[in-house]
């Protein structure tokens, strides 16, 4: 079977992180500072942009996101779920972290740091929105950046496509119940309409529109050149949109954050000890499984980090632009690309340890 997906066909040995992506940390950091020196120059212009919204949804920011998860999706090839039999082990480890696990464990910590052991340094009127965020932000398994994630481990690129893409049709199911179960053991009032059309709009319809694309894209037998033209063009489109989108929302969080710049720290303490929990979980699992190394890194990987893109707007959507939601999610990103490389040094580094099982 052809693997039809331009990540996975650079081989598995591959190495080599795309220059933007490896500082993207960096340009987060940038669009912090851009966008609440912009914020605090131009309140009139960002008030504008916060009133565009038809149902609740703001219009220049849902234009963004749809220009940021339209290329990622357009990356995977539903016919790969073919490849879920020869790697249930796999498979089964990472779903039952994804989605029995990360969910549930970030609730855990979000109550633990953000209502209790740090509610003193965080706004008090906000602590209810910056647990929602954290939530929301780990009930969405990656899709894009698990390709190079899984690339610098020397992960089995069919395992990988095919979790990617599994995760995906099972997020068109799962996310709006999970999300609302948390939200509500957490005693965070859930807008159902909103949530609902949160997945409908950057979930259910992007994945119908990515997989139309993408058919017609490989249409006959130039389809596989066709599709890396389309996702060379569109790559840099989405970062532009990632960056864009977050220089409008700490445009919106600016003098928040000016007043206690802590919060960033804070909010990333309990995402850090959840990606090192949920990988490390992930990762031991498989080896008592006996799952191959070349499986077991990017189930790790997985299972470990978030859909941020996603997070981001279902938290705009739902709390607002301006809301600790929106801003925990962000701090996601911020924290995305040095915790995961982390993790790909670790699995790397135990490789032997982990093949001398017995």
């Amino acid at each position: 079977m052809s693997l039809q997906s331009e990540p996975t066909r650079r081989g598995a040995g591959a190495s080599e992180m795309p220059f933007f992506e490896r500082y993207l940390s960096l340009w987060v950091a940038l669009c912090i500072i851009a966008g609440i020196l912009m914020g605090r120059s131009a309140p009139d212009a960002f008030d504008q942009l916060g009133a565009m919204e038809v149902a609740r949804v703001n219009i220049p920011v849902a234009v963004l996101i749809w220009l940021m998860i339209l290329p990622m999706l357009l990356k995977i090839d539903f016919h790969s779920l073919v490849e879920v039999r020869r790697h249930w082990k796999g498979i089964g480890v990472t779903l039952f972290i994804n989605w029995g696990v990360k969910p549930f464990s970030m609730a855990l910590l979000a109550w633990l740091f953000i209502r209790n052991l740090f509610a003193d340094g965080l706004p008090a009127e906000q602590l209810d929105s910056y647990v929602a965020g954290l939530i929301i932000l780990a009930a969405a398994p990656c899709t894009a950046m698990v390709f190079v994630w899984s690339n610098l481990s020397n992960g089995h690129p069919g395992f990988t496509l095919s979790q990617v893409a599994l995760n995906d049709v099972i997020m068109v199911f799962a996310f709006a119940p999970i999300v609302a179960l948390l939200l509500g053991i957490s005693s965070i009032h859930v807008p159902w309409e909103t949530l609902l059309l949160s997945v409908v709009l950057y979930i259910v319809l992007p994945v119908i529109a990515a997989s139309l694309w993408r058919r017609w894209l490989m249409r006959d037998e130039q389809g596989e050149a066709r599709l890396k033209r389309v996702l060379d063009r569109m790559h840099p489109i989405s970062l532009g949109a990632l960056l864009a989108t977050l220089v409008l929302l700490f445009g919106f969080q600016g003098n928040q954050i000016i007043e206690k710049p802590v919060i960033i720290l804070l909010l990333a303490i309990p995402i850090l000890i959840q990606v090192y929990f949920n990988s490390g979980l992930a990762y031991w699992l498989n080896r008592r499984l006996g799952v191959d190394h070349c499986v077991a890194a990017p189930s790790a990987l997985i299972g470990a980090s978030n859909f941020f893109e996603l997070a981001v707007a279902a938290a705009i959507s739902i709390f607002g632009l301006q809301s600790g939601a929106a801003l925990a999610t962000v701090v996601g990103v911020l924290v995305e690309v040095p915790v995961m490389l982390s993790v790909v040094w670790i699995v790397n580094r135990t490789r032997p340890w982990y093949e001398a099982r017995a």
